[in-house]
């Protein structure tokens, strides 16, 4: 009575089985079996459907010792003509459990009437689909394969990809590299070498699928790529985190052209990817030859690999070969879209070639022809026009061409839009037109970003409105558009540069608070004004912070602190930044010589001067004309004007930086001072031979030396050299002439000084 309950609740689990579909994993499982998109099988015919169904049920309603000896069972399985395999495989798969269908392969094993091990490799692979779903299942297939090697029962082409495959996502790769090597070499065909080279390039096993691959790019292998061998070999290859050895653009560049042999091309996106990592590398004309060649092997090419290399010849600034490429494209009937056109108006622009960049947006839309193409451009590509005309200071054609935009193509313009006219009249000075194009962006409901906040901050700014870039900066902020690091950063520069430091200090706090991630520019900035305005202790409390925000302070901020303590004459806190600069592994440069050169020799320190530029020499630093000005500059204000002298004769010889201007000002003005005047006079002859340009000061500091001695003769053709170099007279230059001329009658010479004419006379 147990036994029929029993054999009636099977019955109904069994027809609930046959008619539910099949499960996820049981479609899982065909995937991995098969080629990716199989055709689907058949539905087999209805009669051999119900005998399916029928030989099923009687497996689960008769206990499986009772197998051989049920009359219906066996008559059902072995009867004339034979069973198919595929009859087999289909009620094997139907069984609940591998280990059912294992005990029925091994009935037809040893009840079949054919010797033939073909006809139960069908069943067997079945009884594998059912291991590989099952817990534990390396284990059951480990064994299972080990089987069949016993039993003598070949592998279908399907089994061994699914054993290849199987051991493959379970780490036991070499299991899987077993089950290829002892395959029969007729079933080792495209489809098993794919399953193989995808398991081994996973594995990172790089050399060995690339030597089963050789075999198949040989050219005339029996078991040739296909597009699903490019797939899985271009993916493997190019994709960025994978394990193995990487491969070389040049090995890469190879096994593209060795697949073009075989009219297997990467999909355009693998092939993209290779050709922009040849251009970042700066090998644009191997991209181009890759392409090249694939044309002549008629592969079908899209824009999107040519837009790559269009990208790294715009990098590279060779609009030529752009343009070269383009007609390539179009005798190669490769249609350019619109990220093609936009690569080269970007191009042009950044060239600041603007007007050829409108004609190609003019030419865009106008494709008539079956040779020519018609694209319409977006409104990044306008963007881009826009943004190109207002760096040239062309922001009103910038204004048309956005109402082009909107008018004739029905663009919007969009916030990037607005930002790049603001930046172009905020460059130019036209602060208020600016802030109209940003009162008009609110009104037609296009948001600011915090870009737009920085263009206005920063232009306001620039041209002196301080006071107005903070009342904007709080205004947008009680509005809800709140500032980054680059806002304050602008605005604490502008207040140091204005020396009001304790604005610039409050902004520093009040970005601290506001939770704005602080980069180390604004650090930078703060710490430089602070130093300027000597406020040393608060620079250190800054650069303090610095570090706790976890950023290294670089030489040039180091610079601005020693600089700034020794003109608090601070000098041990100056050797504690060098020190710390040491311990940091940072080398000290010029600018660090040269403020400690400055400042010993401001304090008449000049051995200790010298012996500070003797180890800047040693350093391997060449001294410049700073380090020579500090040194002449201190002798002459200590009256040594003979060691300035000494040391501007050496410079001039033997150091090859040459002497500017600003270090025969200081020569002259003390040659002047010490009563010298002959000698600045000849200083100035060697000037201008040298073609040192003399400025105002230069003119003043020898005048008064010749109005000191009454030498008018000199003075005149000093005038007329003035004029003759178009350098101005300041008030300084008017005060000595107008004192001295008014004094010894030549106030009319002084007039036409004024006005632009020469003064000198043979007689004078």
């Amino acid at each position: 009575m147990n036994t029929t309950v029993a054999a009636s609740k099977r019955s109904k689990l069994l027809l609930f089985r046959l008619l539910k579909p099949p499960p996820t994993s049981y479609l899982l499982h065909r995937h991995l079996c098969t080629e990716p998109n199989p055709e689907p099988l058949p539905a087999p015919p209805q009669d051999e459907e119900s005998k399916i169904i029928q030989a099923v049920q009687l497996l689960l309603e008769t206990p499986h010792e009772e197998w051989s000896s049920s009359q219906p069972l066996q008559s059902l399985l072995f009867s004339s003509p034979p069973l198919s395999p595929r009859f087999l495989l289909q009620i094997t798969r139907r069984l609940p459990s591998s280990s059912e269908a294992l005990n029925f392969f091994k009935h037809l094993q040893q009840n079949s009437p054919s010797q033939d091990a073909q006809f139960l490799s069908y069943p067997f692979q079945a009884v594998l689909e059912q291991a590989g779903r099952e817990p534990d299942s390396a284990t059951r297939l480990s064994q299972l394969y080990q089987d069949s090697k016993q039993w003598e029962i070949p592998l279908t082409v399907n089994a061994a990809v699914l054993l290849i495959r199987y051991f493959g996502r379970l780490e036991m790769v070499d299991e899987s590299l077993l089950i290829f090597n002892e395959l029969d070499p007729t079933l080792k065909n495209t489809h098993v070498r794919n399953v193989l080279i995808d398991v081994s390039l996973r594995d990172g096993r790089v050399d060995y699928a690339l030597n089963v691959l050789d075999e198949m790019l040989q050219p005339l292998s029996e078991v040739p790529p296909n597009d699903v061998t490019g797939d899985i070999v271009f993916y493997g290859l190019v994709k960025r985190e994978r394990k193995g050895r990487k491969l070389s653009e040049e090995e890469i560049i190879k096994l593209v052209l060795k697949f073009g042999e075989h009219s297997v091309f990467p999909r355009t996106i693998w092939l993209t990817q290779l050709i922009t990592r040849l251009c970042r590398s700066g090998k644009i004309n191997q991209a181009w030859n890759v392409l090249q060649e694939l044309l002549r092997l008629r592969a079908p090419l899209e824009a999107a690999p040519f837009n790559a290399v269009l990208t790294g010849l715009g990098r590279s600034g060779d609009v030529e070969r752009m343009n070269m490429l383009l007609v390539e494209m179009k005798e190669s009937d490769i249609q350019p879209n619109g990220v093609t056109f936009g690569i080269l108006i970007n191009q042009l622009c950044k060239s600041r070639r603007v007007d050829e960049a409108m004609e190609v947006l003019n030419r865009m839309g106008e494709g008539t022809g079956s040779d020519d193409v018609s694209v319409e451009a977006d409104i990044i590509t306008y963007n881009t026009l826009i943004d190109g005309l207002c760096k040239v200071g062309r922001q009103e054609e910038g204004l048309r061409l956005m109402e082009r935009m909107r008018c004739t193509k029905g663009l919007a313009p969009n916030t990037v839009t607005y930002n790049c006219l603001i930046d172009g009249f905020c460059k130019v000075g036209e602060i208020e037109r600016g802030k109209e194009l940003y009162d008009r962006m609110k009104e037609e409901g296009v948001s600011p970003n915090v870009i737009t906040l920085n263009t206005l901050v920063d232009g306001m700014c620039r041209h002196g409105r301080t006071s107005s870039a903070l009342e904007f900066f709080n205004d947008m902020q009680g509005k809800g558009l709140k500032g980054n690091a680059v806002t304050y950063t602008t605005l604490i520069s502008a207040f140091c540069n204005v020396n009001n430091i304790d604005k610039a200090v409050d902004l520093f706090d009040q970005l601290l608070r506001s939770g704005c991630s602080a980069d180390a520019i604004v650090y930078y900035s703060l710490i430089s004004g602070l130093c300027q305005a000597g406020r040393m202790d608060d620079a250190s409390n800054v650069l303090s912070k610095l570090k706790e925000a976890g950023f290294c302070p670089d030489v040039a901020c180091y610079n601005v602190l020693i600089s700034g303590f020794c003109k608090k004459n601070k000098i041990d806190k100056a050797y504690e930044i060098l020190k710390e600069m040491e311990e940091a592994g940072m080398k000290v440069d010029n600018v660090t010589y040269n403020t400690l050169i400055a400042y010993f020799s401001k304090i008449g320190e000049f051995g200790v001067a010298h012996r500070v530029m003797k180890k800047m020499i040693g350093e391997g630093l060449v001294p410049t004309v700073a380090t020579y000005g500090a040194l002449i500059h201190a002798y002459c204000l200590n009256g040594n004007i003979k060691e300035a002298m000494k040391l501007f004769k050496n410079m001039s010889s033997i150091s090859t930086i040459p002497p500017n201007t600003i270090i025969y000002n200081i020569l002259i003005d003390s040659l002047c001072k010490n009563d010298e005047v002959q000698l600045a006079l000849s200083m100035m002859d060697d000037m201008q031979a040298k073609g040192v340009k003399p400025n105002t000061t230069t003119y003043n500091a020898i005048l008064k030396g010749l109005k000191e001695k009454n030498w008018l003769g000199d003075a005149f053709r000093l005038m007329d050299s003035m004029v003759e170099h178009a350098c101005n007279p300041d008030y300084i230059t008017m005060e000595i002439l107008t004192e001295w001329l008014s004094a010894v009658g030549e106030s009319e010479k002084l007039k036409s000084f004024v006005q632009g004419y020469k003064v000198s006379t043979p007689a004078a």
